[in-house]
């Protein structure tokens, strides 16, 4: 009988996916233009259950897109605007090659140009699924505003992206929005919250642009990302400026996005730091914000009201923290870096200047007597004002980690800074390692006995420096102990001898009493329930006993899930050995630093004695 089933690849995976050779003869495009495409549309590779029936029993690992993905490209009108740049390519250089060059210009001139409007709306439908993919946007915007005018990174481009990332710093004052801050090699780690989404991003820090000898990064496929990053960032912000009733676009000063900024690096960044000094103006300033304005609402039926409770502290807790600098004015040197200083103190309602003869947009002079607290980076000043407080940088991000204004005195100029804990990191899981410091500042039955830890260190550096003071002290504690000695004995004879009438007195009243013992013998025999024994438990017949039952529970996973679960327990394992050797090199960092000090200590009290 003939075979009427389905034949083979002709359904299935076979049918559903394709490779990048046909989707490039499909929709009739280049390499390049596919590549730009696919990442302006989000149209990525993707990885099937069976590559060898996708491929048709090809083994050889290659490029496999869905055929869906491919089929909602080919309705994009980009694509024809990609085809008239090729027309219009060729028209140019067939008028460059015969030198009309007036033709050439009026070609220029008509050159089509791209629109990325619409794919934003395409993709991110409400304000809410344009923030949940604002990390990367903000990351990468950023790093490019940052760059100078380099290949395959338009001038425009890097210009547009140092406009868009004030406007959206400046959004975040507004808001106040701003919830943690931690300085990395990389950068400044930010981390925002708007309208109830997280977002984090970095912002590199500002060094001098150093070109690179070698093409390891791909800035071509990069610029690609930004041309898409930047048409979405001016969507966002233009929204979020509307719901903070602020003017859009802000103005700032005449000269901060000039050809001088593009070509002055350092009158860029000075422009760009006073922009943040300057408070931007609301459309109506009656109206609030309205996350001021939310209540939590209570309701009667609802059974846990624990999860509620909770939601109200973090509310108060970040109500505080908006105005954790407020009423506070600092003063920054010239050697502190603004732009991160400026940024996190203007988001807590703290006023920032510095010295107007070096930067543009200070507000204040160094001679203000109303300054709080100075930020100074150097071991020593000369002339310091006995009204304020010079500190450390790191205290302004600590603060804001903690949450509260931590205590100056460890910040103070010249001071061996405490460590600068990331709090990004998530102590809810089992197995991670936490600083002592940082498990001080979550549990206060821990802080207080590290506070008591300390102290004994302190009294052992103590008893170690006494040591040698003490050794005179105790020869004549044991010349003393000598004659106490002989004393003691003398008393020692008086009272044998008084035991020794204590106990005569005692057997006659044993003798006495003879009768009454025995009736309680009797009556205790006659009783029924008797006293329980205590049975100790073996720890080790115990701790046996549950490594048999975990062994057996072992073997009940199934075959298909053995190699998922020995890969957990390896995971577990290597998570454990990273914990212990963390635990292990800040135990020798500890016990070299306490060396350290003791040596110290003994070289002072040599040098006072001399």
């Amino acid at each position: 009988m003939a075979n009427f089933g389905k034949k083979k690849y002709k359904a299935g995976e076979a049918v559903q996916f394709m490779t990048r050779k046909q989707a490039l003869k499909k929709l009739q495009l280049s390499l390049n233009e596919f590549r730009r495409l696919s990442i302006i549309k989000g149209i990525y590779p993707r990885e099937p259950r069976n590559r060898k029936r996708a491929q048709k029993g090809d083994t050889r690992i290659k490029i496999l897109y869905h055929k869906k993905d491919i089929q909602f490209l080919m309705h994009e009108p980009i694509i024809w605007k990609l085809r008239e740049h090729k027309i219009f390519a060729r028209k140019i250089d067939r008028a460059r090659a015969m030198k009309e060059f007036k033709e050439m210009r009026r070609y220029l001139k008509k050159y089509p140009i791209i629109k990325l409007d619409h794919i934003v709306k395409e993709r991110y439908p409400t304000f809410i699924d344009a923030l949940k993919d604002l990390d990367d946007c903000l990351t990468l915007c950023f790093l490019f505003s940052t760059f100078p005018s380099i290949k395959h990174v338009h001038r425009d481009h890097s210009a547009l992206c140092r406009r868009l990332t004030v406007e959206f710093m400046h959004a975040i004052i507004a808001a106040k929005a701003l919830r943690k801050v931690f300085i990395s090699i990389k950068g400044y780690y930010y981390q925002a919250e708007i309208k109830g989404q997280t977002i984090t991003w970095i912002v590199p820090h500002h060094f001098g642009f150093e070109p690179q000898s070698k093409c390891e990064v791909d800035f071509k496929l990069m610029s690609i990302f930004v041309e898409f990053y930047i048409i979405m960032l001016g969507f966002v912000n233009y929204r979020l400026y509307h719901t903070l009733n602020l003017f859009y676009p802000p103005k700032f000063g005449d000269t901060i996005f000039s050809e001088k900024s593009l070509v002055d690096e350092q009158a860029f960044v000075s422009e760009r730091i006073s922009a943040l000094n300057i408070p931007l103006v609301n459309l109506n300033s009656s109206v609030q914000n309205e996350e001021d304005e939310l209540e939590i609402d209570s309701f009667t039926n609802e059974t846990d009201n624990t999860k509620i409770e909770e939601a109200k502290a973090e509310r108060a807790k970040i109500k505080k923290l908006k105005t954790l600098f407020k009423g506070l004015k600092f003063f920054v040197n010239r050697e502190v870096p603004r732009e991160s200083i400026v940024f996190t103190i203007r988001c807590f309602g703290g006023d920032v200047s510095w010295d107007k003869l070096l930067f543009v947009g200070s507000t204040y002079d160094e001679n203000d007597e109303t300054i709080t607290h100075q930020i100074v980076d150097r071991p020593s000043m000369e002339k310091q004002f006995i009204s304020r407080y010079y500190i450390q940088p790191q205290w302004i991000f600590d603060s804001v980690n903690a949450r509260e204004l931590l205590p100056v005195e460890k910040y103070f100029m010249g001071c061996m800074l405490p460590p600068h804990l990331s709090p990004f990191s998530d102590t809810r899981h089992d197995q991670t390692y936490i600083p002592p410091e940082e498990r001080a500042l979550m549990d206060p039955e821990y802080k207080l006995n590290y506070n008591k830890d300390e102290e004994m260190e302190t009294e052992s550096e103590d008893e170690v420096e006494s040591e040698e003071n003490t050794e005179d002290e105790k020869k004549g504690e044991i010349e003393d102990e000598e004659d106490i000695s002989e004393d003691e004995e003398e008393e020692d004879e008086d009272e044998d001898k008084v035991l020794v009438v204590k106990d005569n007195e005692k057997s006659t009243k044993s003798s006495a009493g003879g009768i009454n013992e025995k009736e309680r013998l009797n009556q205790k025999k006659k009783m029924k329930v008797k006293s329980g024994e205590i049975t100790k438990e073996d720890p080790w017949e115990k701790s046996r006993q549950e490594r048999q039952e975990y062994r057996l529970r072992e073997k009940l996973v199934k075959n298909k899930h053995r190699k998922l679960y020995k890969s957990m327990i390896k995971g577990r394992e290597d998570r454990a050995k990273a914990i212990w050797l963390l635990r292990k090199k800040r135990r020798i960092h500890d016990e070299t630093e306490k060396a350290k000090k003791i040596e110290l200590r003994k070289a002072k009290r040599n040098e006072n004695k001399t």
